[in-house]
């Protein structure tokens, strides 16, 4: 579940591996944000939910 939103999330977010390779810093903060987001989103939906 986790990496399918963290993907779905890249896609929309415009995350790609050119923007990776043109500014990494850039890259990395994205990410960072993008995988936070998604692991609350799996943790109010999985485990608080339950």
């Amino acid at each position: 579940m986790m990496d399918r939103l963290v993907e779905q999330m890249k896609e929309k977010q415009g995350v790609t591996e050119e923007l990776k390779m043109q500014d990494q810093m850039v890259w990395v903060g994205k990410m960072n944000n993008i995988r936070a987001c998604a692991e609350e989103i799996v943790l109010m939906n999985v485990v608080y939910m339950n």
